[in-house]
């Protein structure tokens, strides 16, 4: 959520801004501004809307060599023109956008307007271009040093000055900032995506980090002043890897791009003669993952999901006691740090807030953490003692497709590599390993038959309420696929273990509430199949994702079928065709499907 992105070199800044600003679009926002300094001093464009609408605002002529431009997502104050960034101080010189969130931003503005400031938004932001503003300090640098050193709070900021034209000063505290090293130019972002068309040498900065910025290069350095001497580092990912690719909707292109991101996951990584996985970025020898008495996963939505399916996959093969919970709540309630406990740090953009300040309780109260993150060099990568990375490309949509599945498929082969030195047979370890493999060609045939799914997704779009059911396995496959549907299509979703229906939930059933039932092949499809006789005795829809072999006799329901894998790797499979169904209700909707309202992709504040 927000972007920032700046500029200083030899080219006009604006166009560069805006598209930095294009390029973080797929983070959530919902206004935007740019700052630009020229031989007018600092000009100011801000409006309410998309990145398309702050372009068509602004001069033909917008001459300036640096600048700063951001997306904002609401926190303080709603989205209008006056509380969208860049924010100025009182007089003009000092442009800031600002990531994060100002936890005593409510005192400081009280004590500026003590002091005679007039402020000009509801923003937490706009104090910190006051204070820097008002400071006494001789150098650009050592007044956002002074300025940051009275807030508290998340904050990744960007600071321009007109009596400093030559420079970007940036800091960060809890919040990501990059910055991009080019010939004779650089460039700042929250997120690589808005350098990879200009650079492919970034420099990640830590907490407590600052960096004053100049077309030649920059210097990084801590509150005292002290150098950091930071390295720049390459970065893989190509400029190509960003675009639609003909598709209509990054969700879909997503999708489809599943099988050959699989393939990545798992390359190098499986052993076939010994039936084990191979995974030294954990950092973790065979006498390290046999002294873990337990495993603790901690992510949020899609990601918490993917990691309950993570737990019972290491349950079953490890026979290791492992649970699943939510990193937003994990902190807050003083959890108990064990040494013998493996903590799995699992998010796509390895940014998520909640989640890198679960990573952070962790290693403070002592405990061994690895990250299970797609983005190389992400805040979360950095922090955890090891980790897994989940080669899935670019993910754009805000709805998590292809990360998710290769996140199921890490959890796998870490629970692989826990049962093979526990109790897990080789030969075992060899029918999950030769599953793993052929999953690519099986979500393959899955996507290849989403025209069924389509068919199916009719009856849901037109549904103001849902329910996604499963069993053990099949819960959290229900638990994703309600989230998923919720959040691009509108409608209510609810997840319910099957069993649960009874006790509750089946008093909602008319002919008006659809369920989505997962069944797989296992010795519960019998219990599931009982349930949906229920759900049906009362008029209710049912629509059933399942294997061939379920007898399903005299229930007459529409299906669809997935591909079997082994009982331990089935809910990968269970969930693709959940994907389908969300984007193709969205899609009959009209909805905007890659940036769903109210929602980003990288969550980044708490």
């Amino acid at each position: 959520m927000c972007g920032i992105v700046g500029y200083i070199g030899g080219q006009n800044a604006a166009p560069i801004l805006i598209e930095g600003l294009t390029r973080l679009e797929y983070r959530g926002y919902d206004s935007a501004g740019i700052s630009v300094l020229g031989g007018k001093g600092a000009q100011v464009h801000r409006i309410v809307g998309r990145v398309r609408n702050l372009t068509a605002a602004l001069p033909k002529r917008l001459a300036g060599k640096v600048g700063i431009g951001h997306t904002r997502w609401a926190t303080h104050g709603p989205a209008t023109e006056a509380n969208a960034h860049p924010h100025v101080s009182e007089d003009g010189r000092i442009s800031v956008v600002h990531n994060g969130i100002i936890d005593n931003a409510d005192a400081l503005r009280e004590q500026l307007t003590q002091a005679g400031v007039t402020l000009s938004s509801e923003t937490d932001t706009e104090v910190l271009a006051h204070l820097i503003a008002r400071s006494g300090a001789k150098t650009l640098e050592d007044a956002v040093v002074e300025a940051v050193s009275r807030v508290t709070g998340t904050y990744a900021i960007a600071v321009t000055d007109t009596e400093h034209p030559d420079r970007v000063v940036v800091a960060r505290n809890g919040s990501p900032l990059i910055i991009g090293v080019g010939d004779r130019e650089m460039f700042v972002a929250s997120d690589l995506s808005a350098l990879v068309r200009h650079t492919s040498q970034v420099v990640h900065l830590d907490d407590g980090e600052f960096a004053s910025v100049s077309a030649t290069g920059y210097r990084t350095f801590t509150v005292d002043e002290s150098d950091t001497g930071k390295a720049a580092t390459a970065i893989d990912i190509q400029a190509d890897d960003l675009d639609l690719g003909g598709h209509q909707h990054y969700m879909y292109k997503e999708i489809q791009e599943q099988p050959e991101c699989l393939e990545r996951m798992i390359r190098g990584r499986l052993d076939d003669r010994f039936g084990v996985s191979r995974l030294d970025g954990l950092n973790l020898t065979p006498r390290d993952l046999r002294g873990f008495a337990r495993v603790k996963i901690l992510g949020c939505g899609s990601a918490y999901y993917a990691g309950q399916i993570g737990a019972t996959m290491i349950e079953d093969l490890a026979r290791v006691p492992a649970d699943a919970e939510a990193a937003s709540e994990f902190r807050y309630r003083n959890p108990i740090i064990e040494a013998d406990t493996l903590y799995i740090a699992v998010s796509q953009s390895g940014e998520t807030a909640d989640t890198a300040f679960a990573v952070e309780e962790v290693k403070r109260k002592g405990g061994r953490v690895v990250g299970l993150v797609n983005v190389v060099g992400s805040t979360i990568a950095r922090a955890c003692d090891g980790g897994l990375y989940l080669h899935a490309g670019p993910e754009i949509a805000v709805a998590s497709t292809k990360a998710l599945t290769n996140m199921a498929v890490g959890f796998a082969m870490i629970a692989l590599a826990l049962g093979r030195v526990r109790d897990l047979s080789n030969a075992d370890g060899q029918r999950i390993v030769a599953a793993l493999r052929a999953l690519p060609k099986q979500v393959a045939a899955i996507v290849e038959a989403e025209s069924q799914i389509a068919e199916h997704a009719k009856i849901c779009a037109d549904a103001r309420s849902l329910f996604f059911i499963g069993r053990v396995r099949g819960f959290p496959v229900a638990r994703e696929g309600a989230q998923k549907f919720k959040e691009i299509s509108y409608r209510h979703a609810e997840a319910y273990q099957t069993s649960e229906l009874k006790h509750g939930p089946l008093a909602l059933i008319d002919e008006e509430l659809p369920t989505v039932a997962i069944v797989p092949s296992d010795d519960l499809a019998d219990r599931n199949l009982a349930a949906m006789q229920q759900i049906k005795a009362r008029k209710g829809q049912v629509l059933a994702i399942t294997h061939d072999d379920v007898d399903f006799g005299d229930l007459d329901v529409p299906r669809f079928v997935v591909p079997r894998s082994e009982p331990e790797l089935d809910p990968i499979l269970l969930t693709i065709p959940l994907q389908l169904l969300a984007y193709h209700a969205a899609l009959i909707l009209g909805h905007d499907i890659d940036k769903p309202r109210n929602l980003a992709k990288s969550v980044t504040v708490e």
